[in-house]
């Protein structure tokens, strides 16, 4: 049997998959992994560092830590499967990029305006504001933003237990009847994913950095509307050109500007499809 031939042989043997879905991605997965692996000539050596690499990522993996979100991520597949699900032919809305892998539910409602800061860690004080519409440019009165970022330390409450608020920097915001929002925050700041495991390996191994772009998570929802996931980016932040999750779209950079009351504002409008 050649190697074509042990090809055909599996997926022949997918043929009688009952779920018609499942047997086209099985199929397609089984063909480019087999062409893969005949393209590089995989050595025995070589399959076994791989088994062994995804069996690490696997034992890393917690409830708090999902590294094969991280793997996924660094490797630009969280952002394809983005761009296949949620692009849109309509310019004008807003750009979806990639949840990550520290969103926690259920954050609490926070009122027009109100600070989600519960730990000072010498954070800038920022003011995010805008309005959410429709692509006809029609304001949304009580639409949902729920908001998470990280703090000035550059990590997420959902990293430090012991030393954040499980709230913290975190919060769901509502607009008036304008279609408004007002969140009182701190200036986002550049963080390195976590790089301690399989996935900082192999991005040390490929020459690549573990850090992201600042950055300030957003997912925005209204009633008969497509959400959205997105993330609103400081124009002056590093990693801009080389954000090692691919996530920044140039559509979602904003400046935080320096206003008379002594405070970073910063300013970005939502549109939903």
């Amino acid at each position: 049997m050649s190697p074509d031939e042990l090809t055909d042989e599996v997926i022949a043997r997918l043929a009688g998959t009952p779920n018609e879905r499942l047997r086209e991605v099985m199929t397609s997965l089984v063909r480019h992994i087999h062409v893969f692996a005949k393209e590089v000539r995989l050595t025995e050596d070589e399959w076994m560092q791989g088994i062994q690499f995804l069996t690490r990522t696997g034992e890393i993996t917690d409830e708090v830590r999902q590294e094969f979100i991280l793997l996924s991520d660094t490797l630009g597949l969280s952002s394809l499967v983005d761009m296949i699900n949620h692009g849109s032919e309509l310019q004008e809305v807003t750009e979806s990029t990639i949840l990550g892998p520290f969103y926690v539910p259920d954050s609490p409602r926070r009122e027009f305006g109100e600070s989600m800061v519960e730990f000072d860690d010498g954070g800038e004080p920022a003011i995010l504001s805008g309005r959410v519409t429709d692509a006809n440019g029609n304001p949304i009165g009580g639409a949902e933003l729920d908001v998470w970022q990280n703090a000035a330390n550059g990590f997420y409450a959902v990293q430090q237990k012991e030393v954040q608020p499980s709230t913290n920097l975190r919060g769901r915001y509502f607009t008036n009847h304008l279609g408004e929002y007002e969140i009182k925050t701190v200036r986002p700041v550049p963080y390195p994913i976590p790089a301690d495991g399989p996935v900082g390996m192999l991005l040390r191994d490929t020459g690549r950095h573990e850090w992201r772009a600042a950055h300030v998570h957003i997912k925005v929802s209204a009633s008969g509307l497509t959400p959205v996931t997105t993330h609103i980016f400081d124009s002056r932040s590093e990693y801009l050109e080389s954000d090692t999750v691919f996530g920044v779209k140039g559509s979602l950079i904003e400046p935080f500007e320096l206003e008379e009351d002594g405070v970073l504002h910063c300013r970005h409008d939502f549109i939903l499809r």
